[in-house]
């Protein structure tokens, strides 16, 4: 992946990709692969947008970066059916 913010578009369709390739697991699960794949300098823009979404000064990167992810992709789906 190219260094640099990634729009909530690209998140999603990264998220999705990587779904398609691991259909059995959780969302959780997933985001994390989404992290993995993305690179340190993503995982930290991720973990900085959402501590900043919860204001938040300080939190573990990984963790902190997969949240954001999981944040992402369920308010971009929409509501549940």
């Amino acid at each position: 992946m190219v260094p640099g913010n990634m729009t909530d578009e690209e998140l999603l369709i990264e998220f999705a990709l990587t779904r398609m390739d691991n259909p059995g697991l959780e969302l959780e699960d997933v985001a994390s692969l989404v992290v993995r794949r993305v690179g340190p300098e993503r995982m930290l823009d991720f973990a900085a947008r959402n501590l900043a979404a919860r204001g938040e000064l300080r939190g573990a990167v990984f963790e902190s970066a997969v949240e954001h992810v999981l944040r992402v992709v369920l308010t971009l789906r929409g509501p549940a059916d």
